[in-house]
């Protein structure tokens, strides 16, 4: 079971490569049987999932993002685009968990983020907009939104053909403030606040002066003009990164994340119905958490599916990747000094 999620997902191999990949070692098992064990195995991770995606809701900041999959409806075979999400805990909850819709509507983020409070970092998708709305009773925001700047700097990249004096300009003062940001990459959180007030809200105040005396020049539907718009249009929620130093420039960490779907959907192509796409959230988070954490996914998964079973409800956060990588490293590093301790056999004496 452990070799079967592996292989889909990290090593995005399909279920009828996988068939073929087992006849050849003596084992026929037709891939809808793979698919049903996929299922069993989702259901039976479920709890612990739950538990990953509760962490993450308790994060300061949750960086998000989503991509389009192909659904196969299961009367029609008909397709239609669902998509995955993912969202990812700060570094206090490490946990990269995934859900699944059948559609792009707002109400995804809405469900999964109902209880949430703090900041969300995502890209500039209106679907978002109802989580930013003032509470009517606190008349405060309970999710603070923070953009991408990778987005809007990537608007100026594609805009270099059709304005280039313009596009570098604007890729200029970027390349300033990324500079910033690998400077501070092993500072503190409060370190990085005091460089981003000292530093780089005088380059962001520069660059917003400058947007402002380009944009009456420019056409609006222009490369340079859209990129222009998207920029003063956002730029509250692109400077906000500079109030704290926990969040970040950009929400490059989910997009990574996005890869992951990416090249799979090109080898297994569709989601068979609803329910493989829940399946699918579900062991995504695991295996992509277990990237996150340097956590080698086969030997937890194993370890996981074997233990699991037999666990109460109480024991199942010892089972959480950071703790079950924790609880491994304290035992490899306790093994060579008990070994050394612990006296061995007397030395035969020589013939």
């Amino acid at each position: 079971m452990a070799h079967l999620i592996v292989s889909k997902y990290t090593d995005h191999m399909p279920l009828h490569r996988l068939q073929r990949s087992y006849e050849r070692q003596g084992y026929f098992l037709h891939r809808s049987t793979l698919s049903d064990w996929l299922g069993a195995r989702a259901d039976l991770l479920r709890p612990l999932y739950d538990l990953m995606v509760g962490a993450v809701l308790q994060s300061r900041v949750i960086h998000t993002d989503d991509t389009p999959v192909k659904l196969q409806e299961l009367v029609t075979h008909r397709l239609s685009t669902a998509r995955l999400w993912a969202y990812l805990g700060d570094a206090a909850h490490p946990y990269n968990v995934f859900d699944f819709t059948v559609n792009h509507k707002r109400d995804g983020p809405q469900r999964f983020l109902a209880n949430y409070r703090g900041y969300l970092q995502a890209d500039a998708f209106s679907g978002y907009d109802g989580l930013y709305l003032p509470d009517p009773r606190t008349a405060q925001a309970r999710i603070i939104e923070v953009a991408c700047n990778a987005h809007a700097r990537r608007k100026f990249y594609e805009s270099r053909g059709s304005d280039t004096l313009r596009s570098h300009q604007a890729l200029a003062y970027y390349r300033q403030l990324y500079e910033l940001e690998r400077a501070a990459k092993e500072f503190s959180d409060a370190q990085r606040l005091q460089m981003r007030q000292d530093l780089a809200l005088p380059i962001l105040g520069q660059f917003h002066k400058w947007l402002e005396g380009q944009r009456p020049d420019v056409l609006p539907k222009s490369p340079i003009g859209e990129a222009i718009g998207y920029a003063l249009n956002n730029w509250a929620a692109l400077v906000r990164y500079t109030e704290a130093g926990f969040l970040a420039i950009d929400n490059n960490a989910a997009e990574r994340e996005m890869k992951r779907i990416a090249i799979g959907r090109k080898n297994w192509l569709t989601v068979g119905s609803p329910r493989g796409g829940h399946t699918a959230a579900v062991l995504f988070s695991f295996t992509s958490t277990c990237q996150r954490l340097a956590v080698e996914p086969w030997a937890y998964l194993q370890e996981l599916l074997t233990c699991l079973p037999v666990l109460t409800a109480g024991q199942r956060d010892d089972l959480l990747p950071d703790h079950w990588r924790a609880a491994r490293e304290a035992k490899m590093a306790t093994s060579p000094a008990s070994a050394s301790e612990t006296p061995g056999p007397a030395a035969e004496p020589a013939s």
